[in-house]
């Protein structure tokens, strides 16, 4: 009968992340799920205060969510679920739209949730799964610093009792130092507790579930010291019972609105659950497979906007809590669901006790968790440019919000990538101090031997950079210090020339023909040949000028032992 299921299953390609299961796997994923559930439950339930959802609706994200990416995804690690990132990106919107809390914001979230599913659908019908790629972890590190300082601020006003909530981040930091009189003390105290403890347990004793305590004991607390009477904020009355399954209802000029949010929260999306399902793939030496992924988060976000939810993304930091708890497959999710509906169905009742600011102290390690600061550190210390754009990332989702925050990231992502193709490294061979000719870098004034230059091009050719190797090659030839004869190109970087290219290469190779300069190119791949014959590169310079190896076109250039001048440089 196993064998059976698991060919159906394997055909139909549903529960990938869930078999091959055996007694004694289900019996660990099984415990590992409670436990997880222990761990996760108090988040959720503080990423629905981000989204400016009910707070019940954060268990909805780990209940019927859970299941669907369970059985049509493929990561056996991957936790999809509510999330900061996502959270913060459609509450920042939607708070422009409709009250927080209610039921037409939650109509709208659920139709937020529902186009990104329909996008991530759509992604995974043409395999898309690769422009998780073009959003660098660089600054993706910088986007999360942005969304935990974002958050971070967001919650000050619950953690200290202050009333009133400002849509933008610095308005609710000005908003906080104006009131900051009326800060509460016994809230303040309760809000510094729970975050000392959290944090230090984190540090000492992470397997503890301090957030869960934290909320139990709050609860307790609430009921018996009565809360409310000191100025203590609770949650009220919080929906027990499953998730209605409803249709959610808004009208075409709101679905165009949104559709830009949840295009964003799809990137989000894409980029991270990329990222955690290949590092903890990796780390259990098991096959990644991107798209199947797409297809289970797809249906997640599906099941959340139908079960009254809100988007839910394949999250690291709760993908790493599982992975600390012990999980191994889908199995354990499907466990975590369980323990959630059983308290949907008999513990939702005591959750009005509980204090607003300990969710948000919850809420606020969280954000803390988001900004990377060692990673950061060792962003600047191994590369400053990269680290001005994290920090810029940053600035951007903080300023300007966490919507166009990550368009900014992406934009940033692509640009980087540009300006390295736009002007990227380029060296000469030039004698050392053995007579070896070893790379350096190509400036004017520097030959390698009497008469010829030996020149390495450190990316493809196309449109933007042709220019750029017309002009450095021009200048390095007009400044040698002797008149040059000869011009090899080592092209063993290039995989490409486009059209543009190949129209000014094939220019500048004419100039330097009819100037009495031969032209040769070196490591010429079967790809770049390819595009020199179709370009018409190759009458131009001629097909005894263009080689596989650098020491074909040295030889061919005069030099008689190749071998001895760039054993080492090669």
């Amino acid at each position: 009968m196993r064998d059976f299921l698991a060919a159906i299953t394997a055909r139909v390609s549903v529960l990938k992340g869930v078999l091959p299961l055996n007694r004694a796997a289900a019996a660990r994923d099984a415990l590992a799920g409670v436990q997880l559930a222990s761990m996760d439950i108090p988040q959720v339930l503080g990423y629905a205060r981000i989204a400016g959802m009910p707070a019940v609706t954060g268990l909805y994200t780990v209940f019927l969510p859970l299941i669907a990416f369970a059985f049509f995804g493929a990561s056996r690690h991957l936790v999809v679920a509510a999330d900061s990132a996502t959270a913060t990106i459609f509450a920042s919107r939607l708070a422009t739209m409709a009250p927080a809390s209610s039921a037409e914001y939650a109509a709208l979230a659920a139709i937020v949730a529902l186009q990104t599913a329909a996008l991530l659908f759509i992604a995974r019908i043409f395999k898309l799964g690769f422009l998780a790629d073009f959003l660098s972890r660089t600054v993706l590190v910088g986007f999360l610093a942005g969304v935990g300082v974002q958050v971070g601020i967001a919650m000050l006003g619950d953690m200290f009792g202050l009333p009133g909530h400002a849509a933008r981040s610095v308005d609710q930091l000005v908003l906080v130092v104006r009131e900051a009189a009326q800060i509460n003390r016994p809230t303040l105290a309760i809000s510094l507790l729970v975050v000392v403890a959290i944090l230090t347990c984190k540090r000492f004793l992470p397997r503890v579930p301090v957030p869960l305590i934290a909320v139990v004991a709050g609860i307790a607390a609430s009921d018996l010291c009565r809360f409310p009477a000191h100025g203590i904020a609770v949650l009220g009355p919080v929906a027990g019972g499953l998730p209605p399954l409803r249709v959610p209802s808004v009208t075409w000029q709101q679905m165009l609105d949104l559709l830009p949010v949840a295009a964003s929260c799809f990137v989000m999306i894409v980029a991270q659950s990329a990222a955690a399902s290949r590092v903890f793939a990796e780390r259990h030496h098991e096959p990644v497979d991107t798209n199947a992924d797409l297809l289970g988060i797809a249906a997640a976000n599906a099941a959340a906007a139908f079960s009254g939810a809100f988007v839910v993304n394949g999250s690291p930091t709760q993908t790493a809590m599982a992975d600390l708890a012990g999980t191994r497959s889908q199995f354990a999710q499907l466990v975590f669901a369980a323990v959630v509906v059983a308290v949907l169905l008999f513990f939702s009742r005591f959750l009005q006790y509980l204090p607003h600011c300990i969710l948000a102290s919850i809420v606020f390690t969280i954000a803390i968790g988001l900004i990377n600061l060692k990673t950061l550190f060792a962003i600047r210390r191994e590369s400053p440019g990269e680290f001005s754009l994290a920090v810029f990332t940053a600035a951007a989702v903080v300023l300007i919000g966490v919507e166009h925050g990550i368009l900014v990231a992406v934009a940033l992502s692509l640009l980087r990538h540009v300006r390295h193709s736009y002007r990227p490294h380029t060296m000469i061979l030039a004698p050392g101090d053995d007579g070896v000719w070893v790379p350096v870098p190509a400036v004017p004034g520097i030959q390698t031997a009497p008469g010829m230059i030996v020149y390495r091009f450190g990316a493809d050719l196309f449109y933007a950079n042709d220019h750029f190797f017309v002009d450095d090659t021009r200048r390095l030839i007009d400044l040698a210090p002797s008149k040059v004869r000869c011009f090899v190109i080592d092209a063993s970087a290039i995989t490409d020339i486009d059209y543009s290219a190949s129209r000014s290469i094939g220019e500048l190779c004419q100039t330097l023909k009819s100037e009495g300069i031969e032209v040769l190119f070196a490591r010429v791949n079967r790809y770049l040949r390819s595009d020199m014959d179709r370009h018409g590169i190759t009458p131009i310079v001629g097909e005894g000028c263009i080689f596989n190896t650098l020491h074909e076109a040295l030889r061919t250039a005069g030099v008689e032992k190749p071998d001895r001048h760039v054993k080492e440089a090669t």
